[in-house]
Formats: C-alpha cells, sequence, structure tokens
C-alpha cells in the first residue's frame, strides 16, 4: 500500500471538508507540495479565495511545501496589501484614476517582502493570518487565531499577535537530524512503509528507515 494518491482533489471518500490543494489550485504563483491540504467544511476546494491581495503584476509567490495540514479560515495576506508608507498619506489615490493616477507609485516605493513560504510537516491553525514575506520552517505549528509576521524557527511551535515562540518541539540537535533526513521527499512506498516511525518520537529509529 502506498497511500492515498496525491492526485486526487479529496484523500478520503466520502469526506469532503479535506482536500489536498495542489489539485484545486488555478494560480500559477501558488505553489504547493503533495499532500498539502486545507480543512473547510464550507468549500475546501476553494483554498485560493484565502491568499488575499495576490496581484499578479507584483509577482510574489505563494510556496508551501509537503504534507502541511491547514485549518479552516488561514489567511495569506500577500505584497499587493501594502500601501506607500514615505509620504504623508497612505491613502492609494492612484487606483481611483480620474486625474488622481499621478501620484502612481514608482517601482520601489511600496514595501516588497518578497515570497511567503511555508515548509514541509507544518500544521496551520484555524483563522490565523499569515502576513507577506514570512518564512515557516519545517514541522512548524501555527496555533488558532494567530498573527505570524516574522519568521518561525523549523520545529517550532508558535502563538499569538504578534506571533511568538512558544517552545521548540524537539532539542536542537534533534531538528538537525529531522532536517536532514527529511521525509517528506521520500518516496511513496518508503512513507508508507515507515509510518509508525514517521508518527512516533524516536528520531534514531527514522534514521535507520530503508
Amino acid at each position: 500500500m502506498n497511500g492515498p494518491s496525491p492526485d486526487n482533489k479529496h484523500p478520503m471518500q466520502g469526506f469532503p471538508q479535506v482536500c489536498f490543494i495542489k489539485n484545486t489550485i488555478t494560480n500559477p504563483n501558488i505553489i504547493v507540495g503533495d499532500y498539502t491540504y486545507y480543512d473547510d467544511p464550507e468549500d475546501s476546494e476553494a483554498f485560493e479565495r484565502n491568499v488575499l491581495y495576490h496581484f499578479p503584476f507584483i509577482g510574489d509567490k505563494l510556496i508551501i511545501g509537503k504534507f502541511c495540514a491547514l485549518a479552516k479560515g488561514v489567511r495569506f495576506i500577500m505584497n499587493g496589501a501594502n500601501h506607500k508608507l514615505s509620504g504623508i498619506s497612505t491613502y492609494p489615490f492612484q487606483i481611483f484614476g480620474n486625474g488622481w493616477e499621478k501620484v502612481m507609485p514608482r517601482p520601489g516605493d511600496l514595501p516588497y517582502k518578497g515570497d511567503t513560504i511555508v515548509g514541509n510537516d507544518v500544521w496551520i491553525g484555524y483563522e490565523a493570518l499569515i502576513m507577506p514575506g514570512v518564512r515557516i520552517g519545517n514541522g512548524a505549528i501555527v496555533s488558532s487565531r494567530s498573527v505570524v509576521t516574522t519568521d518561525i524557527p523549523p520545529y517550532t511551535i508558535v502563538g499569538g499577535n504578534p506571533a511568538k515562540a512558544i517552545k521548540s518541539r524537539f532539542e536542537p540537535d534533534v531538528v538537525n537530524k529531522l532536517e536532514a533526513l527529511a521525509w517528506w521527499e521520500w518516496p511513496a512506498e518508503k512513507i508508507s512503509r515507515n509510518l509508525q516511525h514517521i508518527v512516533s518520537a524516536d528520531v534514531d529509529a527514522l534514521s535507520a528507515c530503508r
């Protein structure tokens, strides 16, 4: 058994609230790995509605790794939400035209934080908000309704507004081993054979998997 196919929208028949995101997105600037799912009983196939201010002319990307679990209401704010900060007013007069476009910001006038990148095996809780340009490390956990404004190290649990580190899930040497093992890159057959070690806390046993 190699587990569910990552090419199906829904990983389990009769369970429509969970949907593999990769098979539903249409925006080329949203890149999602195999088995990463969105859980939403209202419309799990409409994940893209949660990626806000993602304008193609800006070109920023949302990149999410493999085996991530995203709860209902997770939102990603992209760089298109930014307003010019260097002047007296932050109001976007230019978008209304009729002569106001004369104050169109020049390239470089708007804050730009780069791509938003979520690692592998990340769990993001209910209604968490991820701000532009944030990088979330492998194995991290984001608590419900957190507002993530800064990068999160691998295997760190964060929560709050703004989100702060609550604790590391493992000691630093164990984190380094897990990063090197990168089990999420294993073939499906190897993952299936070794599921009991992937969900255990025995890193040495995981290291010995074949």
